[in-house]
């Protein structure tokens, strides 16, 4: 059975408090497990809850980790400096970004682990660790067949889409709508997935203050999902200033938008799990 978990759901900066204890104040990390591959989506800081679970889960046992960035935005990749994983010989880590960032996929993550800000090296730490760019938008992890697609974000950022042996999973946590059509392509990605986790940062009066800022709308993602006929719609990224009461009024929102057809809507909650061969929604 492949199996969704939360860890980190919010967006460009960690958010602790207990205005934000019921959603999660961890910036984006998903796991996806299925047939004994584990697939991490972003390295977010709710990369280092995860960590956590995994050196309990496994161990002394050898561990093996593909990790799948979006894009090197630092709220997608500051947990990977506190990923027990990395720090352990047995862990065997594959990183893969798109081709293309201004300072390269490697620059990017080994900048973040300089002295100047922090006091590990990324040449130093022990686990076995590969940096891949991918060229090709469609390759194979184990039982999922990925496919990156180009986000509407600043900079170099993608989204995927996981085939997997038991549904489809789409994760776009930073990407804003595009209008005058040219979000078809965006409808067809996501066609009859699963599960969409999709950017829903801002209300619309929000969003018209933030256009152009690369981030979605709660609005906009409820009518894309409906469009591309998805089964459950995932809230994501979202903003640092939305506590659990507003979350809790933007999802009322997105379900009265929704109506009462096939289409459920959530907000992305850290510690989280869904078991996709359970047939969600």
């Amino acid at each position: 059975m492949t199996r969704l978990k939360f860890w980190g759901v919010r967006g460009s900066i960690p958010t602790p408090g207990p205005g934000t204890v019921h959603y999660g104040g961890n910036t984006s990390c998903v796991e996806v497990r299925g047939d004994g591959e584990i697939v991490i989506l972003d390295a977010g800081t709710g990369l280092r809850l995860l960590g956590r679970a995994l050196m309990e889960e496994f161990k002394d046992k050898p561990l093996n980790l593909t990790l799948l960035l979006t894009h090197t935005h630092w709220d997608h990749i500051h947990g990977l400096p506190f990923f027990a994983p990395v720090y352990n010989s047995k862990c065997r880590l594959r990183i893969l970004g798109s081709v293309g960032a201004r300072k390269g996929l490697v620059g990017a993550l080994t900048g973040q682990m300089e002295s100047t800000y922090f006091p590990v090296p990324f040449a130093k730490l022990p686990g076995n660790i590969d940096v891949e760019e991918f060229k090709e938008l469609n390759f194979d992890i184990g039982p999922f067949c990925i496919r990156a697609k180009r986000a509407n974000h600043p900079g170099l950022c993608v989204g995927y889409r996981l085939t997997t042996p038991d549904g489809v999973i789409c994760f776009f946590p930073d990407t804003e709508p595009r209008t005058g059509g040219q979000d078809r392509d965006m409808i067809e990605f996501v066609r009859d997935a699963d599960v969409l986790i999709l950017d829903s940062q801002y209300d619309a009066v929000e969003y018209r203050a933030h256009m152009g800022w690369g981030h979605g709308c709660v609005d906009d993602s409820v009518r894309l999902a409906l469009q591309a006929g998805v089964r459950t719609l995932y809230l994501f990224h979202h903003d640092p200033d939305h506590d659990d009461r507003r979350m809790e009024e933007l999802v009322g929102s997105a379900r009265q938008m929704a109506g009462a057809g096939t289409l459920k809507v959530e907000a992305a909650r850290e510690g989280v799990t869904i078991d996709l061969g359970a047939k969600i929604g």
